[in-house]
């Protein structure tokens, strides 16, 4: 084989590879053209993702397009990933109805710190460059603004269908927030970005990244646009909603979480939360279809590969143990928190408040109104429920699923 033969080979495995399981690449020619050069010339490709610390935690969601920098990272690519110090201060407003709260430097530093952690459990460490945008913007003045801002227009603004959508019910959108798309793709001026992974939602803002650099007589990156999770409740996984899956969540919670999910998104996860190959996922399918598996049986398979990925394959099998002893088997879990009360008589909202089981009162009594709280098995349908301790030193009161709390009386 000859050596243009073995380059042509090499790239069209790449791109394969890098193409696999996205909604779209955009556009595909230059991707090719863009690992042909890096082969060729032996420089890697910079592959950039952005994070917004707004919050501290960070759900497997969030992972979908930091599993493909890494696969990007094993073919040879650097990870580049933008830390939006400045964006936060925004909050992107990609389908929100309203402005987001702002966030103070500190909230913004500590979140950070702790989005790292979580996402090097799945990006190499090794292979990664993480970048602040504060490192270019803090030293910006209004001159410069000016020149970026003036690059686009208001009509590809308003192109934004979050932002039609806001201008044409009424309500309100602020200037400020009209630049969040521009301060994403300067970021790809500044550290050269060649591609841009984001999920679906992200692709203005990374197209408007296409234009800048083409402003600035750069080469464009790249879009790879990527799928967004679904959550447990089969709408956009998001911890407003609830009904995320945290990257630090313990192994049997975690575990049940991925129980909890819809039987059709079975293959979603497998396809975007494991490293399931595409063989594998289309036999899933076929005996999903056919009924030819029980898809409780597959969701178990699927919980223990994620719980493995984000712990280890020890915790994932004593998550499944746990799971088939308290689910399956209708006993306790092993380790119940305990919490201990002085006073004979008390207010079951009261308690599970005091004992963390729950946020506040007012979370108790709804649980309670839809029957998911049980003292000792027994379902507790009364919100004033009065929990009576005389005569019985302990007992365990169970709120919806998966949480314990047992409660132990002393009078001493």
């Amino acid at each position: 084989m000859s050596k243009e033969d073995t380059l042509k080979k090499e790239v069209s495995r790449q791109a394969d590879m890098i193409k696999e399981g996205t909604v779209e690449v955009f556009p595909e020619d230059e991707l090719y053209e863009k690992i042909r050069k890096s082969l060729s010339t032996n420089t890697p490709l910079r592959i950039k993702q952005g994070i917004d610390p707004t919050a501290p935690d960070v759900h497997i969601g969030h992972m979908v397009p930091f599993r493909k920098m890494r696969q990007c990272q094993d073919l040879g690519h650097i990870g580049v990933i933008i830390i939006g110090d400045y964006t936060a201060r925004i909050g992107d407003p990609t389908g929100r109805n309203k402005e987001r709260p702002s966030l103070s430097e500190k909230q913004i530093k500590g979140n950070a710190e702790y989005y790292t952690d979580q996402i090097f459990k799945i990006v190499d460490k090794n292979r990664t460059e993480i970048h602040y945008q504060s490192s270019w913007f803090d030293t910006f003045d209004l001159r410069k603004v000016i020149k970026i801002i003036s690059k686009f227009s208001l009509a590809q603004m308003m192109a934004h269908e979050t932002f039609r959508k806001r201008m044409d019910q009424g309500k309100r959108l602020s200037l400020h927030e009209l630049l969040y798309p521009v301060l994403q793709a300067y970021d790809s001026i500044q550290i050269k970005a060649d591609v841009e992974i984001g999920g679906k939602d992200q692709i203005f803002n990374i197209l408007c990244g296409r234009d800048l650099m083409r402003e600035y007589k750069m080469e464009p990156q790249v879009v790879l646009c990527l799928p967004l999770l679904l959550g447990n409740d089969g709408k956009k996984m998001s911890k407003s909603l609830g009904n995320y899956i945290p990257v630090y969540c313990p192994p049997t919670d975690m575990f049940g979480k991925v129980m909890s999910i819809p039987d059709s998104l079975i293959p979603d996860y497998y396809t975007y939360a494991t490293d399931t190959s595409l063989t594998q996922i289309k036999d899933i399918k076929e005996k999903l279809a056919n009924n030819e598996v029980n898809p409780r049986y597959l969701k178990s398979q699927l919980a223990k590969m994620i719980v493995a990925i984000y712990h280890s394959i020890e915790q994932a099998e004593m998550a499944e143990k746990e799971f088939e002893r308290v689910f399956v088997n209708k006993k306790y879990p092993k380790n119940i928190p305990e919490h201990v009360i002085k006073t004979e008589k008390i207010w079951i909202c009261q308690v599970m408040k005091e004992s963390n089981l729950v946020f506040s009162t007012s979370e108790a009594q709804r649980l309670i109104k839809q029957g998911a709280v049980s003292i000792d098995g027994e379902k507790v349908n009364d919100p004033r429920f009065m929990i009576e301790m005389k005569g019985s030193p302990e007992l365990v009161i169970k709120a919806g699923k998966r949480r314990f709390v047992k409660v132990i009386y002393r009078s001493d």
